[in-house]
């Protein structure tokens, strides 16, 4: 018996939306991340992306529990010496709430050109409108 292996033309994709409104952050981006994957699905091959279409809209009610939004840091580099950067994810949430969740789920998907495709498939969106009404995105419901 032959494994089976998924052809381009087999994956069909979904444009699924999900609200991100009193949701916790990681267990939002660990199911949004598996979803980009295509772990959902019973053609799923680890080398291929056989994923959905996300859409995350309220970004900006997203939640961090405990003291994380004061003690958990964003850093980042200018590539200069010293020119290291870091905000709390308590100001990154208020200014750059899409970012937050592209961070998230970035972090769970594979860290390779397959990644990065994945990726580009997670549509993030500070409040509750979202501009892919002609893909007709079905409603995702996150566990927990």
């Amino acid at each position: 018996m032959d494994t089976y292996m998924p052809k381009p033309a087999d994956i069909q994709r979904k444009w699924l939306v999900v609200d991100a409104a009193g949701q916790t952050l990681g267990r939002l981006a660990s199911e949004v991340a598996a979803v980009l994957r295509g772990k959902h699905k019973p053609i799923f091959t680890p080398h291929m992306d056989t994923g959905d279409f996300v859409i995350v809209v309220n970004a900006e009610k997203i939640v961090l529990t405990g003291k994380k939004p004061e003690q958990k840091f964003y850093y980042h580099h200018s590539g200069y010496p010293g020119g290291i950067k870091a905000d709390p994810y308590g100001k990154l949430l208020v200014s750059k709430p899409e970012k937050v969740i592209e961070l998230a789920v970035k972090g769970m998907l594979p860290h390779n050109r397959l990644g990065r495709a994945m990726g580009k498939k997670l549509k993030v969106y500070r409040g509750p409108e979202h501009p892919h009404a002609a893909q007709k995105p079905e409603a995702m419901a996150i566990k927990g």
